[in-house]
């Protein structure tokens, strides 16, 4: 990977910045001036594809991951980007399509079997959204960090139709810690 140079890393950090402060609007303009050629490094195509996610321009952020992934096919991170970017456009199929390759690529990646579950779940298979909520539970968390996650997915309106059986589950796994 090629290092950023200065002072396009420092617009980088910046851009960062501003997204962390909740301010797109100075992301964006931050963002505008890095050079083109450091516009193609893959982490900044990641920074990229976080402002326009921001920005709820999905289709651009679709390119940015792609972009992204054919420079950095090892890192689930553009894997995972291009399918949530593809959810949004309501392309629900074609994300879990897309991202099921990465659950056998990134086997401990939590974040693969995680989003597999939500867009199963929208497309109306509850129990392949199980196997697949299942799978990001086993991955080596303890049962205090799994009812974190599980409190996490009762608010996720992808997994909602699947909310009794995690309140279900939470119950259990506080009751007995090693279910």
């Amino acid at each position: 990977m090629t290092e950023i140079e200065w002072p396009d890393h420092h617009h980088v950090n910046a851009t960062i910045g501003w997204l962390m402060l909740g301010d797109v609007v100075e992301a964006r303009a931050e963002f505008e001036k890095l050079t083109a050629r450091s516009r193609q490094q893959p982490q900044v195509l990641g920074v990229e594809w976080r402002l326009l996610s921001h920005e709820q321009r999905w289709a651009e952020a679709v390119t940015a991951a792609e972009s992204q992934l054919a420079a950095t096919p090892d890192d689930p991170e553009p894997w995972i980007h291009r399918s949530f970017a593809l959810h949004e456009l309501g392309r629900t199929r074609e994300a879990l399509d897309l991202l099921q390759p990465a659950a056998e690529c990134f086997p401990k990646e939590t974040t693969v079997p995680y989003n597999l579950a939500c867009y199963t779940c929208q497309l109306g298979d509850l129990p392949g959204a199980l196997q697949w909520f299942a799978r990001a539970l086993a991955l080596g968390e303890s049962p205090v960090e799994k009812v974190l996650r599980l409190r996490a997915a009762l608010q996720d309106a992808d997994l909602q139709p699947l909310w009794p059986e995690f309140r279900q589950l939470v119950e259990t796994l506080q009751t007995d810690p090693g279910a």
